[in-house]
């Protein structure tokens, strides 16, 4: 089992278990997707009903979390944000957790406790509309990302191998070291892993005119077939971000966003957001997070 399971559940387990073939029953706390090695996810849509809790997404949240904390061997100490009754039913219910199931937490003491910090996201209304400029964070607005994988199916003119690609910082060194690097310095580096891809190019499809030649070539083969997808993948996908980015305006928008956000002209802000909404090629979605910041940021 992936995480904490119930003496209910073993029970109705062995009852079931007519044959006897179950063996041994283990848990092992992985209730959770990890999408980077610092940021996990429980992959849930709708978590609320209203400002409330849905109470099946309270349980799963609250399952997800301890799997998290078990798997990490850490037994915190909880805060949670005053303001947000949400934030504090969500850290009742994890020390409720910890509080039956206390030998699975009784871990060594450290010098410093681990903390685990409860915030409410709807306390800030703003950073959620804005148009954001990393690549990471472009890749989850515009294509999205699920598990990792991109679906660039719809992509105009897509080779069939190119369909569906995997992002992961794990296996992928150049989306490692550029997740969180601003678009601007994306293309720049993409232009240098292409350059790197063409010096290294010619030396693997050198003749194989000895053993020694067709030796180095198998060994090299894999490196430079990977090499190969990662250029592949990533001119694809940064191509398709610069497509998407100009065929809804999104420079244009942004830079009124960020108007919006930071300064106080209303005057500007109200003829820059009108002329945006009668621009045809900003879709409704882009539109309406205009005309949103607009009414936070100057509401009466």
């Amino acid at each position: 089992f992936s995480n904490v399971i119930s003496k209910s559940d073993v029970k109705s387990l062995a009852e079931a278990d007519e044959q006897e073939v179950v063996a041994e029953v283990q848990e092992f706390y992985g209730d959770y997707i990890a999408v980077n090695p610092h940021v996990f996810s429980l992959n849930l849509l709708g978590c609320c009903q209203g400002r409330s809790w849905d109470p099946a997404q309270l349980a799963r949240t609250t399952q997800g979390l301890t799997a998290l904390l078990l798997s990490l061997k850490k037994c915190p100490m909880i805060r949670y944000q005053l303001s947000s009754e949400s934030a504090k039913r969500l850290a009742e219910c994890v020390k409720q957790v910890i509080t039956k199931e206390y030998e699975l937490f009784d871990f060594r003491r450290t010098e410093v406790p681990p903390l685990l910090l409860i915030l409410d996201r709807s306390d800030d209304a703003i950073t959620p509309l804005l148009n954001q400029w990393t690549y990471q964070a472009m890749v989850h607005e515009l294509l999205g990302i699920n598990n990792n994988r991109i679906d660039l199916s719809r992509v105009p003119g897509i080779s069939k191998d190119l369909r569906e690609v995997v992002l992961s910082a794990e296996n992928d060194e150049f989306y490692a070291n550029n997740m969180y690097l601003n678009f601007a310095e994306i293309g720049s580096n993409i232009k240098n892993l292409m350059e790197d891809f063409q010096r290294r190019k010619p030396k693997e499809q050198q003749k194989l005119e000895s053993i020694a030649d067709m030796k180095a070539f198998v060994e090299n083969y894999p490196q430079f077939k990977k090499m190969s997808g990662t250029v592949s993948k990533h001119v694809t996908v940064v191509g398709e971000l610069s497509r998407l980015v100009g065929e809804r305006n999104l420079l244009e928008v942004s830079e009124v966003e960020q108007e919006l956000a930071c300064q106080n002209d209303h005057s500007s802000a109200l003829q820059n957001v009108r002329r945006l909404l009668q621009n045809r090629k900003v879709t409704d979605l882009d539109a309406a997070r205009l005309v949103m910041l607009y009414a936070l940021h100057y509401e009466r």
